[in-house]
């Protein structure tokens, strides 16, 4: 495999891992989306145990407002981080 498709994979590995935990193995509840930020993205995210901003970035993500998060809105968050990442690293 490619870098480009290991990396495709890992990501579909991730929200796999931890979809479904609490009902729809399809989707991200907000307490399924808590667990995957702190321990996949703490590093970058930090190790916040602010509950409005959690439910800020949970709001901000279900675009289509059915109180879950699903796949497609999980990419455009890991895509946006992704993005302000790059920015980061490519001014210093």
């Amino acid at each position: 495999m490619s870098d480009i498709q290991k990396g495709m994979a890992m990501l579909i590995a991730a929200f796999h891992k931890y979809s479904g935990k609490e009902g729809d193995k399809t989707t991200l509840s907000k307490g399924e989306l808590k667990d995957l930020l702190t321990a996949e993205l703490g590093d970058i995210l930090g190790k916040s145990q602010d509950k409005a901003a959690l439910d800020k970035i949970f709001k901000d993500l279900d675009a289509n407002a059915d109180g879950s998060v699903d796949f497609q809105e999980y990419v455009t968050l890991i895509a946006c981080i992704t993005m302000l990442c790059n920015e980061f690293f490519t001014k210093k």
